[in-house]
């Protein structure tokens, strides 16, 4: 009787233990969603519907969530439940993202998609998006933490890049580095669709 109470315990504390490293895996991805999609908190819990501290304490690993909160949130950030439940000893070496589970961000114009083709992990220091726009598509972004720099490639079209009353083109084959630590905006210029690979690199150095 003693051995089957041991291994009920062992086993209690084994569920404990993968409860634990479940619920910190999901705040970590909760929190790199959330800043990807340059939510704040409020934001969040006005889109899932999940109370704001409830989020913040799912983030610090404070709380089990239920299956239901996981996935109010899966929803909201536009990423099926198993990528959010998935731990990280469980990723495979070799990482195929399917077209649903890509996040995508539009312009205020709705003329310019940016899917978020960068890795979910390293989106506080970097980023880099597959962007399609219609004729005219304008993205209009504020200014990034000083130091950071951008670069766009453009594959199709002709786009354009304007920082502090300062204008340049770029059609394809041809790139634009610039800081993007002050207000920027970039156009699809032209009568035809512009595409291009963006890549933000937060924390850079100042360019001279």
């Amino acid at each position: 009787m003693a051995t089957e109470t041991e291994g009920g315990r062992e086993r209690a504390r084994d569920i404990e233990t993968g409860a634990q490293l479940l619920s910190g895996q999901l705040g970590k991805t909760v929190q790199r969603l959330r800043k990807a999609y340059n939510l704040s908190l409020s934001e969040l819990a006005e889109q899932s519907g999940v109370a704001k501290s409830i989020i913040s304490q799912i983030e610090r690993n404070e709380t089990n969530p239920t299956l239901a909160t996981i996935w109010r949130l899966s929803q909201a950030l536009d990423i099926s439940i198993d990528r959010v439940l998935a731990a990280d000893t469980d990723e495979p070496f070799i990482e195929k993202i399917s077209r649903p589970d890509t996040p995508i961000l539009l312009s205020d114009d709705g003329r310019m998609r940016l899917a978020i083709i960068g890795w979910i992990k390293t989106v506080e220091w970097l980023q880099w998006y597959d962007v399609y726009s219609e004729p005219g598509g304008v993205l209009d972004s504020d200014a990034h933490q000083r130091g950071s720099v951008e670069s766009v490639s453009v594959i199709e079209g002709a786009f354009e890049v304007e920082i502090g009353g300062v204008v340049h083109e770029a059609r394809a084959g041809e790139s634009l580095r610039y800081r993007c630590d002050r207000p920027h905006t970039l156009r699809v210029i032209g009568d035809t669709p512009g595409r291009a690979v963006m890549v933000c690199i937060l924390k850079a150095a100042v360019m001279d």
